[in-house]
């Protein structure tokens, strides 16, 4: 048996009355998720805890089987871990955003533009981290680059998290940053180097759509069991995002580069499809394929690009895996679900749950209904689940452990 989970982050939404009242998953054209859905199980899960953050990383552990109320300790630390950078037990890990911020005399009287800087390109953003880590950067504080705006920071014996409040840049869009700056245990410092981060980028000759940082994601080292130790399989994870990719890590599953992803809407969405089958071929019994496009249209409030990622991924992801599975397998199973909704109006993650859609070879027990796959069949289901961790084992047929 072969599994197969495409995750569509974000794709789940609210109805939109330019849309005659659906949801862009409701409206977009997605032949192949319509034919699986006609044969196959719609439902619907919470992946978000009640109290936790509705984050791309607490609905990931969950959809991969972890319980976040075991196992969630930030963010910043499971992306610290694709990056292979070394925490100890007391360091302390940031996600560190280059984004756009608008002129102010004060800092706090600034308004958050653009959480991605304009997605600024990997290339560029590199050298600014750089830059920062050279003029900010110590013995206790490290800057590390990652993936267009996504960048880390880690605290070396830094405070405790849980003492500390960051707000995701994605979540004040629009807003003035005064109410969001860091409160708590530590936050003098790191309201103190975003600051002075600011006056350094805007020192810079080239003018630069990144002219801030912003801290947020923190957390401490965690301890994933293994993957194969929990479901008995060989799994891999194919991802752009070092979050995702930092979660396949820690969970001993291979996690492969694929040119061409970027983690944004502009990315290669059959090269992703490509490298999930040639991991199953290659002996992996489990794959994991993270799509970042929904996510981002989301946070955009672009909601015909958010159409076109969920038709892309439909006919250049589910149907070229979907394509490959019957043809070369005998048995398999596929699950398909977004790990939160990121509506266009809202611009920012909703704690709401998801639909699902399963279907295989053979048949799932109570497949076949003939409910579509949206997000108002997915609510009218009589197989939900309450606790997203749940589903993966269901799917495998495993006991529903933490």
């Amino acid at each position: 048996m072969k599994y197969a989970v495409i995750l569509a982050d974000g794709m789940a939404d609210y109805p939109c009355s330019s849309l005659g009242g659906l949801t862009p998953l409701a409206y977009a054209r997605t032949p192949n998720l319509d034919a699986l859905a006609r044969t196959g199980l719609v439902g619907e899960v919470r992946t978000v805890p009640p109290d936790f953050p509705p984050g791309s990383d607490v609905a990931n552990l969950a959809v991969l089987g972890y319980d976040p109320r075991r196992y969630y300790t930030g963010r910043a630390p499971l992306e610290a871990a694709s990056q292979g950078i070394e925490l100890s037990p007391a360091d302390l890990a940031l996600r560190c955003n280059l984004v756009t911020l608008s002129p102010a005399e004060e800092y706090a009287d600034r308004v958050m533009l653009d959480y991605s800087a304009g997605e600024i390109p990997t290339e560029r953003a590199g050298e600014l981290i750089a830059f920062l880590q050279e003029r900010l950067g110590d013995s206790h504080i490290q800057f590390y680059p990652g993936v267009s705006y996504r960048h880390l920071m880690v605290w070396r014996e830094g405070p405790d998290p849980d003492k500390l409040k960051l707000t995701p840049p994605h979540d004040i869009t629009g807003q003035r940053i005064g109410p969001y700056l860091p409160q708590g245990e530590g936050a003098e410092l790191l309201r103190e180097l975003m600051v002075r981060g600011a006056a350094l980028l805007a020192s810079l000759p080239r003018d630069n759509t990144a002219n801030a940082i912003w801290f947020w994601g923190a957390g401490r080292r965690p301890q994933l069991p293994l993957f194969r130790e929990r479901f008995g399989l060989t799994g891999a994870v194919v991802a752009a995002v070092d979050l995702i990719k930092g979660i396949g890590r820690l969970c001993g599953m291979r996690v492969p580069l694929v040119p061409g992803a970027t983690g944004n809407t502009r990315t290669d969405y059959r090269a992703k499809a490509q490298a999930a089958l040639k991991e199953l071929h290659e002996g992996a019994d489990f794959v994991f394929v993270h799509i970042e496009a929904p996510d981002e249209a989301g946070h955009q409030g672009d909601l015909e690009e958010k159409i076109r990622a969920i038709e892309s991924i439909d006919r250049l992801v589910v149907g070229e895996i979907l394509k490959g599975l019957r043809e070369s397998f005998p048995s398999w199973r596929l699950l398909i679900l977004p790990d939160h909704p990121t509506p266009v109006v809202c611009r920012t993650h909703t704690s709401d749950p998801v639909p699902f859609l399963a279907a295989g070879d053979p048949p799932l027990p109570g497949s076949g209904e003939g409910r579509p796959f949206t997000e108002e069949a997915a609510a009218s289901s009589s197989f939900k689940l309450e606790e997203g961790h749940r589903l993966l084992p269901w799917l495998l047929g495993k006991e529903a452990g933490n």
